[in-house]
């Protein structure tokens, strides 16, 4: 369920955005004295070693599945116009948890890249263990905030996730902010004391890990993260959740956001001071360090507090601390705003001179019209999108396209194949309310525009619809409604990014423009090795062993 919204005793939105801008402005003119930072352009790694490590993100000792030693993984940057190459390395051993692999960078586009974005049964084969596969794509025309994590079976829930941004010289949103760097990066995740292949009922998490720590309920006071700020600056904060499951209410004690940012797509200054996100989605919000020397509390609300993820903050759970230069090093006092704005999708802007929806100004104003109705089957306990269950296929789907495999008959797995025609607008609608929700759906190879965002009093709106790449599509009422246009040759996942209902089969896929996968799409020698030298592991080297739940 989602969580009760309370905006009772609120300024009025337009008042306090024009006094936030107040605040702004003169700091605009005085940029220079106070010293813009250096934008990081970092190389991007070249070896992102997978393996297995003993953390306790929470003061309990787990084994969990690490990217070159940490979690989150190392922050991967990059310029817009770069080329990354990125080699993802397979040292895995521990079998309580899948031992192959494979990376999604989350958000990219890969236009001819199709094999390069990471999803399995789709667009390649698990990287085997002792083996190694280079991803390389170019990043053309895109920048802002991403991520990466596994896309295999549940392997991300266990740790195989990491923040990675691309920096724009031209950011239309520079002259807002002064910092903007790694220590501006804020990741939301739940955390299990279970490796996920062991969860075999409905998952609970133990503890909320804010940029990977965190405290579990009844657990030892371990440290909390810390993001440090200086009074009167102003810092770009990039919010990703790399969460599996849980959405977050995420809000800052006394302090309020100005966002500029929805999943790498660029809008209007909005002003708001909480927001709901859900697994998968990002934002960027100026925060302006106005507030006296002090420590404030960072809030992240899981929206599920069964068992032992408590609806609270008691002992610092579900926290991390917001640290002026200054201030002692003691946890916050501050106290919570139980009332302020809440970020309402709905209500974004992009920041574009031409933000219309593609095709007609009506619903079923596409060239393809799709519905999807979310059921469940509570005997083979298996979600399905439209009487169908999605199971991920031996032979991935762009190995099919480009063995000769064309239509949606012809293409595995069965009746959860949609092949799109080539320079034509979509529309997908998807009612809300299915059990175990909100559901955020993330769409691969493209952005969409959210023409109905949710909610059962929700609106169309075809002129300037905010874009992004994830959307929840809400409760019992809501009838989300997204476009986009097929100009990405190639078979894209649509799935809901609460990982363990895509591993119980939510979850379609998009053949876009078959004809033409074969002339866009060309994928080294080294992705086409990737099969076969899965499918001659002995199942030793790929079962999985099952331990007792840890309470």
């Amino acid at each position: 369920m989602s969580q009760p919204q309370t905006d009772r005793a609120r300024p009025s939105i337009m008042a306090s955005f024009c006094v936030l801008i107040a605040l702004y402005v003169p700091l605009v003119a005085g940029a220079t004295s106070l010293g813009l930072a250096h934008v990081p352009y970092h190389v991007s790694p070249k070896l992102l070693r997978v393996a297995n490590g003993i953390i306790a993100p929470d003061g309990f000792n787990r084994s969990a599945v690490l990217v070159n030693g940490q979690h989150p993984g190392p922050l991967i940057t990059g310029k817009k116009g770069s080329t990354f190459r990125l080699n993802v390395e397979n040292g895995l051993t521990d079998p309580t948890m899948q031992r192959s692999t494979s990376i999604h960078w989350h958000g990219f586009f890969q236009k001819g890249t199709n094999y390069a974005d990471g999803p399995v049964g789709v667009n390649q084969c698990p990287i085997s263990p002792q083996n190694s596969f280079l991803y390389e794509f170019e990043v053309k025309d895109q920048a802002g905030t991403f991520w990466y994590h596994s896309h295999f079976s549940t392997q991300y829930c266990d740790g195989l996730r990491g923040p990675l941004v691309v920096y724009d010289d031209k950011d239309p949103h520079r002259h807002l902010y002064d910092v903007d760097d790694e220590n501006t990066i804020i990741t939301l995740t739940e955390w299990w004391h279970t490796p996920s292949p062991s969860i075999l009922d409905i998952p609970v998490a133990h503890t909320t890990l804010i940029n990977g720590k965190g405290r579990a309920n009844n657990g030892p006071a371990v440290p909390l993260s810390v993001v440090n700020v200086e009074r009167f600056k102003r810092y770009r904060m990039r919010l990703i959740s790399i969460a599996c499951e849980a959405n977050f209410m995420f809000s800052i004690d006394h302090h309020s956001f100005l966002v500029i940012e929805a999943d790498s797509q660029n809008i209007r200054p909005y002003y708001a001071d909480k927001i709901q996100i859900f697994a998968g989605q990002r934002y960027s919000f100026v925060l302006f360090a106005n507030q006296r020397v002090d420590n404030y509390r960072i809030r992240a609300l899981p929206n599920k507090g069964m068992g032992d993820l408590p609806l609270n903050f008691n002992g610092g759970i579900n926290s991390a601390i917001l640290r002026y230069k200054g201030a002692k090093e003691v946890e916050p006092k501050s106290s919570e705003k139980h009332y302020g704005k809440l970020l309402e999708e709905s209500e974004l802007r992009p920041l574009l001179i031409d933000a219309r929806a593609p095709g007609a100004p009506y619903p079923g104003g596409a060239d393809v019209n799709i519905n999807l109705d979310i059921s469940v089957d509570f005997v083979a306990l298996r979600f399905l999108i439209n009487n169908v269950s999605y199971f991920s296929p031996a032979v991935p789907v762009l190995l099919q396209i480009l063995s000769g495999a064309k239509t949606a008959q012809e293409l595995m797995p069965a009746g959860s194949v949609y092949t799109l025609p080539r320079n034509k607008v979509i529309e997908v609608t998807i009612p809300g309310g299915a059990p175990e929700g909100p559901h955020p759906f993330h769409l691969h190879g493209h952005s969409f525009s959210v023409v109905k965002s949710a909610g059962a009093n929700a609106k169309s709106n075809y002129r300037n619809p905010v874009r992004r790449d994830v959307v929840s599509i809400g409760d019992l009422g809501s009838n989300v409604t997204i476009r986009f246009v097929t100009d990405n040759p190639g078979p894209w996942l649509l799935h809901c990014h609460i990982d363990f209902h895509l591993e119980f089969g939510l979850a379609i896929v998009f053949a876009e423009d078959s004809a033409h996968t074969n002339a866009t799409v060309q994928p080294p020698d080294d992705w086409r090795a990737l099969c076969p030298t899965y499918d001659a592991l002995p199942p030793s080297a790929t079962n999985v062993t099952i331990v007792p739940n840890v309470d």
